[in-house]
């Protein structure tokens, strides 16, 4: 696929999402999850997303939805993402949901020409992209905003292997209890750090993973893990056993995947 269809493909599934759907902004998702009670059990979980609120109905009826299997990518040209992060404070807390790192203004992504700025960071056990089938220990979202209300997400898979530094700083504080914002003055994250050194990717349309699954998501998954130690996973999953919505279908949407 050349890289002017590629765009012409992203504009229309953008147009399609702002016209179909009613949370343009960040803040309506969250509020929206704060009125309604959701989880990953068998009484709140996943299959049930759609029918808890009238809110949530694209987790059901949504054609668009996120996360997928990464698998069958068309190989075509892509412009690399523009990625500034620089080092910053440790602000974390526990939604009740995953571990989350808020971030400060100035880190971006730029992304075919469109900038977005990044929110925070969070954690899912399993990962929730599998890639070919292989589901992978965990999986690391970046997420990011435009002037325009869009989501830009970047998916790094988490594999066992050596201890992650990075990581250790933050778990060394991870929140066991659900809470507000905590800043740890004396612990600084070099955000970059947690990216994968090669920058082969995988791109597609999709939604968030959590309600309300609003489809407004440009998501890019990094083909190269980076690597964890199972005693890093377990203590994550000490606390999310499981934090993680299952693959849903690619439907009629185009998987791409950079040189």
């Amino acid at each position: 696929m050349h890289r002017r269809s590629l765009l012409k493909y992203m504009s229309m599934c953008s147009a399609g999402a702002a016209f179909s759907l009613s949370y343009p902004s960040l803040e309506a998702a969250i509020a929206s999850q704060g009125e309604n009670e959701w989880g990953y059990g068998q009484e709140d979980g996943p299959q049930l997303w759609g029918e808890l609120s009238p809110d949530f109905s694209v987790c059901q009826m949504g054609q668009q939805q996120s996360p997928i299997d990464l698998r069958g990518a068309i190989a075509t040209e892509l412009a690399e993402p523009e990625i500034t992060y620089r080092e910053i404070p440790l602000k974390i807390l526990n939604n009740g949901h995953t571990i989350q790192v808020n971030t400060e203004w100035g880190n971006r992504l730029i992304l075919d020409g469109q900038d977005f700025e990044l929110l925070q960071f969070h954690f899912h056990h399993p990962s929730e992209h599998m890639r070919e089938s292989q589901i992978y220990a965990m999986e690391l979202h970046f997420v990011h905003r435009n002037a325009k209300g869009e989501f830009a997400v970047l998916g790094v898979l988490l594999q066992e292997g050596k201890e992650n530094e990075t990581l250790q700083s933050i778990w060394d504080v991870i929140p066991t209890e659900a809470g507000e914002e905590q800043t740890i003055d004396k612990v600084k994250i070099n955000i970059a750090q947690l990216l994968p050194a090669q920058r082969t990717t995988y791109r597609y349309f999709g939604s968030l993973t959590t309600p309300p699954c609003s489809e407004l998501v440009y998501w890019v998954i990094f083909e190269q893990p980076i690597e964890i130690s199972k005693q890093q996973v377990e203590q994550f999953a000490q606390i999310f056993p499981w934090n993680a919505r299952p693959i849903q279908s690619l439907n009629r949407r185009f998987l791409l995947k950079s040189l």
